[in-house]
C-alpha cells in the first residue's frame, strides 16, 4: 500500500435518523470522496463490537448489509478503488491480535476508560459484559493492523486513540518496530477539524439531541419512516408561545431546531434561511415548509436506498475483505513471531 492510510468504523445501528444521516453519514462520505486522491480510506463496520451489549442478535447480518446499503444510498461510490469498505469479524486477525494486545494491557488501563463506565451504568450488573470493558483493546487492534496515521474521532473516542498509541508504543518499545502509530489525538483534530458534530435536536424536547434510543419516537425523524408520518412530527413539534420566528437556541430552542433542519434538508446556510423566515408569526405555516422537505428528502433517500443493487454491495465487501486480510495477517504474523507464537524470519 503505497498510499497513507485513513480508517474509520461505520457502526452497524439499527433505526438510523436524520440527525445520523447529516451529523455522521455525510461527513464520513464526504472524508471518503475528497481525502481518497491522497489517502487510501478504510471504512469498516466494527460487527464484533455490536455484540458487546445485549442485542437482537439474530438480526446483526441483515443490518450490516443494510447499514452499507445505506451509505450508499448517502452517496458513498462502491468503485473507488482506494476507498474500501468491510467487515470486522470477517477479519480473524481483529481478534487474534486483540488477544495478543490484552496480554500486554494492564486491568488499571481499562478500568478507567471513561466510556465503559458511561456505558456499564446503563445495564444491570450481570449483562456488563468482558467485552465491554475490554472493547477498547479491540479498537486498538483495529487500528495498529493497518497502520492508519489519521483516525477521525470525537472527544468521547480520544482516550481510544490514546491508548492505542500507548499500547503500540509499548510493543515497538519491548519487540521493536511492530506497529505504525495513529497520530496523536491533537493532530488528530487539526487534520479532520475540530467540529464536535451536528446536533439535530429532539422534535418533542428541543433541548436534547434527537436519538433512535427515544422510546416514543415521536420527537424522532427515522430514515425508515414513512414521509407523511415524518411531516406529522415536524407539524407537532414543539415550538414556544413567542409567536416570532426566530435563531434563538437558549429562549427558542424548537424553532431554532427547525430552522437548522430546514438550513439542511435544503442545502443553504443557516443565515440564509432565518433571513427568509425570521419574522413570520404563524409558526403553523414555518413548519408546513419544514415538513414538505423532510417528506420530499425520506421519498427521495428511500427511493435511493431501494435502487442500491446488493449484490454490487455485497460484491464490494468480499473485495475489500480480500485485499485488508492479506496486509492484517501481515502484521498478526510479525506480532505473533514477535512474542514467540510463531517462529521468526
Amino acid at each position: 500500500m503505497s498510499k497513507p492510510i485513513i480508517l474509520t468504523g461505520l457502526r452497524a445501528n439499527n433505526n438510523l435518523t436524520i440527525g445520523n444521516y447529516f451529523g455522521a453519514m455525510l461527513p464520513i462520505i464526504d472524508m471518503a470522496r475528497t481525502r481518497s486522491n491522497d489517502y487510501q480510506v478504510n471504512m469498516f463496520i466494527p460487527d464484533l463490537h455490536s455484540i458487546t451489549t445485549p442485542v437482537d442478535y439474530s438480526a446483526i447480518n441483515k443490518q450490516i448489509i443494510l447499514t452499507a446499503k445505506h451509505f450508499v444510498a448517502a452517496g458513498l461510490p462502491l468503485d473507488n478503488p482506494d476507498i474500501h469498505l468491510y467487515r470486522q469479524s470477517y477479519i480473524s486477525a481483529h481478534s487474534e491480535l486483540t488477544w495478543i494486545l490484552d496480554c500486554f494491557t494492564g486491568f488499571g488501563e481499562m478500568n478507567r476508560m471513561t466510556q465503559f463506565k458511561d456505558k456499564s451504568n446503563d445495564l444491570a450488573a450481570e449483562r456488563v459484559s468482558v467485552g465491554l470493558f475490554n472493547y477498547p483493546v479491540l479498537m486498538a487492534a483495529d487500528m495498529l493492523l493497518y497502520g492508519p496515521e489519521y483516525v477521525p474521532v470525537g472527544d468521547d473516542q480520544s482516550q481510544h486513540i490514546e491508548f492505542t498509541r500507548d499500547i503500540g508504543e509499548r510493543m515497538n518499545k519491548q519487540f521493536g518496530e511492530l506497529f505504525t502509530i495513529p497520530k496523536t489525538v491533537k493532530e488528530q483534530h487539526a487534520f479532520f477539524g475540530k467540529d464536535q458534530g451536528l446536533r439535530i435536536m429532539d422534535l418533542q424536547d428541543p433541548t436534547k439531541k434527537m436519538s433512535k434510543s427515544d422510546e416514543s419516537g415521536k420527537g424522532v425523524i427515522f430514515l425508515a419512516d414513512t414521509p407523511e408520518a415524518a411531516a406529522r412530527k415536524v407539524m407537532s413539534a414543539v415550538t414556544d408561545e413567542v409567536a416570532y420566528v426566530r435563531f434563538d437556541r437558549k429562549n427558542q430552542p424548537g424553532i431554532s431546531n427547525l430552522l437548522e433542519i430546514l438550513a439542511l434538508l435544503q442545502s443553504r446556510s443557516l443565515d440564509e434561511v432565518v433571513k427568509e423566515f425570521e419574522g413570520q408569526t404563524l409558526y403553523g405555516d414555518f413548519k408546513a415548509v419544514v415538513a414538505e422537505e423532510v417528506r420530499r428528502f425520506l421519498t427521495d433517500f428511500q427511493r435511493k436506498l431501494h435502487d442500491v443493487d446488493e449484490v454490487a454491495v455485497t460484491a464490494k465487501l468480499e473485495q475489500s475483505e480480500k485485499a485488508m486480510t492479506i496486509t492484517a495477517n501481515a502484521t498478526l504474523l510479525r506480532t505473533q513471531q514477535a512474542v514467540g507464537l510463531r517462529p521468526g524470519n
